[in-house]
C-alpha cells in the first residue's frame, strides 16, 4: 500500500481585501441545536452580491437574501422562511436535504437561478450542509462517536457508514476513512481561523453567531476583468468549520480556487484549486479530475460537475465549491 502524505491543514482566511472593479459573493449557512443533540436542528442561511467600484466611492449591493429552517434527525425540512421569499418556501416543507431536494429547487425556482439570486446558492448548500453539520458534535464531545453508535444501535449504525463507502473520492472503499476501526484521530485539528478581514469591514455579510456546539459553511467568490488578456478572474473560497468550546474555530473541509473564463464565449480556460484543509490522506487526489472542466461553458457548469465528476470521481464538497462558478456570468454582467 502506498504510504500518502498527511493531509493538508493549513487555512487561507481571512479574506484578501476586496478588489477594485469587482463583484463579491459572500455566503453563510450556520446550524445550530437550540434543543439539544436530539432535537431539530436550525439552519440559518445569508448571502450577498456586493459590487466594488473601480474608482473608489461606496460598494452598492446586487442582491442579498436570508432563510431560517428547522430540520429532523433525518434531514427533512419541517418548516423554512425567507427574506425576501423567491418562491413560496412552504413547497420546500417535507422535502429532505439532499439530491431530492436539489431536484424539487431546480423545479420550483427556475427564475431565481436563472438570475443568479444569491439565495438560491445557500438553499443550494442546505443539503451539504445537513450532511455534514454533527461533525460539530465532535468537538464538544470527545466520545461523540460512540455516543452516536449506541443512539443509533448497532445495525443502524453500520447502514450509516456503509452508506458513506464511494459516496466521494476520498471515502473510496479502502480509504483511511472508511477502514475498519474509523477515520484517523486528528481529521478536525486544523485552525478555521475567520473568514472576516478585519482590514476589509465590508468584505463580508454578518454571520450568525450563537453558543454551543454549531457548524458553518462559508463561500467567497470574487469576479473580475481582464480585459487586456480577454478572460473574466475568479477567485473563490470554500469552508466547512465548527465552533470550539474555547470560542474557536477548527476546519475540516477548506479549498480555494482560482479560474479563468473568455469573456467573450465564457468558457473555461484554466482551472486550478488548491486544497487547503482535508480530513484524509486520500482527499486532495479528487483536484486532479476537475480539469476535466475545461472547455467548458460556465452556465453549463452545474450540469457538467453532476456529469463527469460524480460519486468517487469527485469531491462533494469542492464539486460544490464548482457549481456555484454558473452564476459567475450573472456576476460579472454587473461590472458594465
Amino acid at each position: 500500500m502506498t504510504t500518502l502524505p498527511p493531509p493538508p491543514r493549513s487555512t487561507a482566511n481571512p479574506a484578501p481585501h476586496r478588489p477594485a472593479d469587482s463583484v463579491r459573493r459572500t455566503s453563510s449557512i450556520d446550524v445550530s441545536w437550540p434543543d439539544g443533540v436530539e432535537g431539530q436542528r436550525l439552519f440559518i442561511g445569508s448571502a450577498r452580491d456586493l459590487v466594488t467600484p473601480a474608482g473608489g466611492g461606496e460598494p452598492r449591493v446586487r442582491g442579498a437574501g436570508t432563510f431560517r429552517a428547522r430540520l429532523t434527525e433525518d434531514k427533512t425540512i419541517s418548516s423554512i422562511e425567507a427574506d425576501p421569499a423567491p418562491i413560496d418556501m412552504a413547497q420546500l416543507v417535507g422535502a429532505r436535504a439532499g439530491g431530492h431536494l436539489r431536484m424539487l429547487l431546480r423545479e420550483v425556482m427556475p427564475d431565481a437561478i436563472a438570475q443568479a439570486d444569491p439565495l438560491y446558492l445557500v438553499l443550494d448548500d442546505l443539503s451539504g450542509s445537513a450532511l455534514v453539520s454533527a461533525f460539530a458534535w465532535s468537538q464538544w464531545y470527545p466520545d461523540w462517536a460512540e455516543r452516536l453508535r449506541e443512539r443509533l444501535g448497532a445495525e443502524q449504525h453500520a447502514q450509516l457508514m456503509a452508506q458513506r463507502v464511494n459516496v466521494c473520492w476520498g471515502l473510496q472503499a479502502g480509504n483511511s476513512g472508511v477502514r475498519e476501526g474509523g477515520p484517523p484521530s486528528n481529521v478536525a485539528d486544523a485552525e478555521a481561523g475567520d473568514v472576516r478581514n478585519p482590514a476589509d469591514p465590508l468584505g463580508w455579510h454578518a454571520l450568525a453567531d450563537h453558543e454551543g456546539p454549531g457548524f458553518r459553511r462559508a463561500r467567497r467568490i470574487d469576479v473580475t476583468r481582464d480585459r487586456a488578456a480577454g478572460l473574466i478572474r475568479i477567485d473563490a473560497a470554500f469552508q466547512d468549520s465548527a465552533g470550539r468550546p474555547d470560542g474557536g474555530r477548527v476546519a475540516i473541509h477548506e479549498y480555494l480556487l482560482r479560474a479563468t473564463a473568455d469573456i467573450e464565449t465564457l468558457e473555461l480556460r484554466s482551472l486550478e484549486p488548491e486544497a487547503r484543509i482535508l480530513p484524509f490522506s486520500e482527499c486532495p487526489g479528487a483536484v486532479r479530475n476537475t480539469q476535466r472542466l475545461v472547455g467548458r461553458r460556465l452556465g453549463d457548469i452545474r450540469d457538467e460537475v453532476l456529469t463527469q465528476l460524480r460519486g468517487p470521481e469527485g469531491c462533494t464538497h469542492l464539486n460544490d465549491a464548482l457549481r456555484a462558478l454558473a452564476d459567475v456570468p450573472a456576476l460579472v454582467g454587473e461590472l458594465d
